[in-house]
């Protein structure tokens, strides 16, 4: 008789024992800013942090030395509402280039949104070298502005953009809209095309000159990659009800979140978008977490944790509340029944970050940054980094004796171009390819019949082998036309 209630026990005993909190994770001062709201650092130097600080500066802190980097305080609108410098985005080649871009709030139109390259001579960049790469008009209400940067796992730029409006329920329309940038996370090759200050990807979903990568978001503040797997998390911020946590796997385009229809798991309020009558809960993508917005008033998104020096987090998500300031994480396979306080407070969070070598920050808008560190230590001098892998198809189904496109794409970058990466059909070789500057490869293989396919990419002197996921390519068969009887 006892067996039977055996596996509920068990069940409960592993839900009880994830829900607890890692052990001995501290959080180590790293110095104090001004009003800082973001943190990174140099691909291919861990040990050199950028500082973000809302009224337009950028400090770099290396060996404990804290030293001004870009000053744009004379073109960043601050501080009212949202407005300011928003993050930093350093480019995969940064340390051969100098690249890096930067999202803030511009002062030709106050609220106006500024997707800006800068470049790096030595240990500085002068704001001389700035160059508008992307400009927002965003002039009717100075908030939820977005205001993310990151470079995806194939090098290409993510930005994440707000609805534009303010607490109205998107009173413009915005983020249902594919014919205007705000509300979205948008895709771009930031690298000049011609007359125009950067190019829409290959695969984007709306089209050639769309770069438009997701849409229906209210004010997605902070986004990020798993480097385990490529897949993106988003933290979308509420209006009055639910704070809710977005998640889109490897290569997953085109996404609708929902709002102003949505806001988390429930349905909008005065949602009167055109998109939103008869809507449900099925015509959109749903959070896989959500919250109640009291006590907490504006999620943070946070990472999934790569170091494993945090004992007990490794591959768990962190996130945040700018109200509440708790640390949270739990495990992406079962969210709610995972979801754990980290017992870790930071007052004002506005923002966490990941170094080169997958090591945690966490921000304080009232001055303080933060390493999360655990009771084991935290090097890149250890064993090699892990390295993400994705595949993706230009379409799931091909005709019989036509081409597939698929492109492999792998992060991080680092050091990375002209390596080999290998196409395996059906859990045999296909062909090899070697990475080009955003560490992409193409391969062109002939759909005959359906076929899984998967991604190589071997093991170096910094990183481990990895694996994409398989895809799988079916054949499109032709519809066949009936006649009807006595025709």
């Amino acid at each position: 008789m006892r067996s039977r209630y055996l596996l509920p026990a068990l069940v409960a005993l592993v839900l009880a024992l994830a829900a607890a909190p890692a052990q001995a994770t501290t959080l180590l001062p790293v110095g104090s800013f001004e009003e800082p709201t973001y943190v990174a650092s140099d691909p291919g130097n861990a040990e050199r942090l950028f500082v973000v600080e809302r009224t337009g500066q950028i400090v770099q802190v290396q060996n404990g030395a804290v030293t001004p980097f870009a000053d744009l305080r004379s073109v960043v609108d601050c501080c009212n509402g949202d407005s300011g410098l928003y993050s930093v985005a350093l480019a995969p080649d940064f340390d051969t280039s100098g690249r890096f871009f930067v999202d803030y709030s511009g002062k030709e139109s106050p609220g106006e949104t500024h997707v800006a390259e800068m470049r790096a001579s030595g240990t500085s960049a002068a704001l001389s070298t700035r160059r508008d790469v992307l400009v927002i008009p965003h002039d009717k209400e100075e908030r939820e502005n977005g205001g993310q940067l990151q470079f995806g796992p194939e090098g290409l730029l993510y930005i994440s953009t707000g609805d534009g409006g303010s607490d109205k329920n998107d009173q413009y329309h915005n983020s249902q809209s594919l014919t205007t940038l705000l509300g979205k996370i948008l895709r771009i090759d930031p690298d000049p095309s011609g007359v125009a200050q950067y190019s829409v990807p290959a695969g984007n979903p709306f089209g050639s000159s769309n770069p438009i990568w997701s849409y229906g978001l209210r004010n997605p503040f902070r986004f990020s990659f798993d480097r385990l797997t490529g897949a993106m998390l988003i933290g979308d911020v509420g209006e009055h009800r639910q704070e809710e946590i977005d998640y889109a796997g490897p290569g997953i385009a085109g996404s609708n979140y929902g709002w102003n229809c949505r806001e988390g798991t429930l349905a909008g309020e005065n949602a009167d978008d055109p998109g939103c009558a008869g809507s449900t809960a099925s015509s959109f993508v749903e959070p896989i977490f959500v919250y109640n917005h009291d006590p907490g008033c504006a999620v943070i998104s946070g990472y999934v944790n790569s170091d494993p020096g945090l004992v007990g987090l490794y591959g768990r998500y962190l996130y945040g509340d700018l109200c509440t300031g708790e640390i949270r994480s739990f495990d992406l396979s079962n969210p709610a029944a995972t979801d754990r306080s980290e017992v870790l407070h930071v007052d004002a969070l506005t923002s966490f970050g990941q170094d080169a070598c997958g090591r945690l920050y966490a921000v304080s808008g009232t001055g303080k940054v933060y390493r999360l560190a655990g009771p084991s230590a935290s090097t890149c001098g250890g064993p090699a980094l892990v390295a993400s892998i994705g595949l993706r198809s230009q379409a799931r189904k091909v005709k019989r004796g036509s081409r597939a496109l698929l492109t492999v794409f792998v992060s991080p970058c680092k050091n990375r171009i002209g390596e080999p990466v290998k196409l395996l059909r059906n859990g045999k070789p296909y062909a090899t390819r070697h990475l080009d500057r955003v560490c992409t490869a193409r391969f062109r293989p002939r759909i005959t019949r359906g076929a899984r396919f998967r991604a190589t990419a071997p093991e170096d002197a910094t990183y481990a082998a990895a694996y994409s996921r398989k895809l799988q390519i079916r054949v499109l068969h032709a519809k066949h036309k009936h006649r009807r009887p006595g025709k």
